[in-house]
């Protein structure tokens, strides 16, 4: 079976390709980028909608099919802006629709987790998702992925991009924080058991900046503030479910710097750091086709009558199981002998 994904959740517009052994046959993108600092839905919208044409032919080249050739078409569904996500479903929707082709809308932090799976062979890991919306400490347990600590306010990465404004470092602010070197600056870490909450440490790095603070000290010392919390809660998830493997996933699990204060944590507890390469941790069209044809397995297509975009969608309000390879392939061929 061979998916077609279309990821537009956010700034990123993508489009991939990947069939039911884990191949990724294609996985072509394109963002908004700012000099002055983040961006409005209705941009990312009008952007996603002029791209995604071309995105979509690129992708077939790339894997060198026709979309005779594709079986399915999976589109994020949600959580994320109503307006971005609009454009994806509309252009999954008239894609299946042309081609009779099955349509499954897929949940966001769902496709990261599953693409992330896939490309480090993690089998049943506590996962870090921390991206611009979301910071979350995940399992799968009993069929549902559960939340054991998340951020009571603003995802990570949006703190990120609201120092990054108040610097002038454009958008996205991550990669830029990530180089920054300074000086230690106390900031306020706020860990409530297994959540953690970003906007005071966001409000006092803007104040002590305010104050003439060098920005540079203050840049430094926020990362390692906001990287700290999240492996302190980390790690009291690894104790409380005795899991050996963490997982990250999401655009801010890029960070090299996150990577190496993960390594430290994990060597100390004995568990397996398993991190996603860059380019499948951003959003990105194959995370997008591989959940799609794992959903597909579980719960069959969408329909297009029940396609409606879910921007506030949670990744706890669904059924899902950490499949095995095995399982997917009779799950798939059980659906395909009924079809």
């Amino acid at each position: 079976m061979i998916s077609l994904g279309i990821e537009s959740t956010a700034h990123t517009a993508g489009v991939g390709i990947v069939d039911s052994d884990g191949r990724i046959m294609a996985n072509v993108s394109s963002a908004i980028r700012s000099d002055l600092g983040g961006f409005r839905p209705g941009e990312a919208a009008e952007h996603h909608s002029r791209v995604i044409p071309d995105l979509v032919r690129e992708a077939l080249r790339e894997a060198g099919l026709t979309f005779g050739e594709v079986d399915l078409v999976a589109f994020s569904r949600g959580p994320g802006m109503g307006q971005p996500l609009q454009v994806g479903a509309l252009a999954a929707r008239a894609l299946a629709l042309r081609g009779g082709k099955p349509l499954v809308g897929v949940n966001h932090p769902i496709a990261h987790i599953e693409i992330g799976r896939l490309a480090t062979g993690a089998d049943d890991p506590l996962v870090v998702y921390v991206a611009g919306g979301n910071t979350q400490i995940l399992v799968e347990e009993g069929g549902r992925v559960r939340v054991l600590g998340e951020t009571l306010d603003i995802g990570l990465g949006n703190a990120q991009e609201k120092l990054g404004r108040k610097l002038g470092l454009g958008f996205p602010a991550g990669p830029k924080l990530d180089s920054i070197e300074g000086e230690w600056v106390d900031l306020p870490y706020t860990v409530k058991g297994m959540d953690m909450a970003f906007s005071g440490l966001v409000t006092e790095a803007e104040r002590r900046i305010r104050q003439g603070v060098r920005p540079e000290d203050v840049a430094w010392s926020f990362v390692e503030v906001a990287f700290s919390m999240l492996v302190e809660v980390t790690e009291r998830a690894l104790a409380a479910t005795g899991r050996g493997e963490v997982l990250i996933v999401g655009g801010v699990g890029a960070s090299p710097r996150l990577r190496e204060k993960m390594e430290i944590m994990c060597e100390e507890r004995g568990a397996e750091l398993r991190v996603t390469p860059p380019e499948l941790c951003r959003d990105n069209g194959a995370m997008v086709a591989w959940a799609g044809i794992l959903a597909l397995a579980q719960f069959g297509e969408t329909e297009v009558g029940e396609s409606r975009v879910l921007p506030d969608w949670r990744v706890d309000e669904l059924e899902w199981r950490f499949l095995r390879k095995d399982e997917l392939r009779a799950l798939l061929e059980g659906r395909s002998r009924r079809g």
